[in-house]
């Protein structure tokens, strides 16, 4: 912040293992408060700061998996009881969930009420997957094509960061 640059943080809690949705709560919810409480300690001016979080999401092995709903419901729950009302957003990783999953999560997120932040994306494999896989089988044939996938995910994606996506 002192050159003039926005502090994005990201802890990450994966979707690896086994563990359920309220495991995934109790980490996220521990690993949240740990952080801002070492950027206050580090004098971090969260009016400037960026949160880049995961979902709270049961694990990809896990017997239990949830609606979506219900990972929107955890998540907001989460984040209302750690994230301090003055930071100006809260974008979400994708962090393996699969292209729809992600968009689908977020959507249900924003249309859980009214929220202290704006909550939107910065995902990676979640924006590009399903382009790369059509540019991997012909990059110039599909180059078209993937540049579309792209512009759709992106599209599909912004309408989630506003609870209008309709799947």
């Amino acid at each position: 912040q002192e050159c003039g640059l926005v502090p994005m943080v990201e802890p990450e809690v994966i979707m690896d293992g086994d563990h359920d949705i309220e495991t995934c709560y109790e980490v996220t919810e521990a690993t949240l408060r740990s952080l801002f409480d070492a950027l206050y300690q580090q004098n971090v001016v969260l009016e400037g700061t960026i949160l880049k979080a995961s979902m709270v999401i049961p694990g990809k092995a896990c017997d239990e998996q949830v609606d979506v709903e219900e990972v929107a419901e955890s998540t907001v729950m989460c984040l209302k009881s750690t994230v301090p009302a003055i930071l100006p957003g809260v974008v979400f990783l994708s962090g393996g969930q699969s292209d729809e999953q992600s968009t689908a999560h977020l959507n249900a997120m924003n249309q859980v009420g009214t929220l202290p932040w704006p909550l939107s994306f910065s995902y990676g494999r979640a924006m590009q997957q399903a382009a790369l896989k059509l540019w991997a089988k012909d990059m110039k044939g599909n180059y078209a094509a993937a540049q579309k996938t792209v512009f759709e995910r992106a599209k599909e994606n912004g309408l989630a960061a506003q609870g209008k996506w309709e799947g």
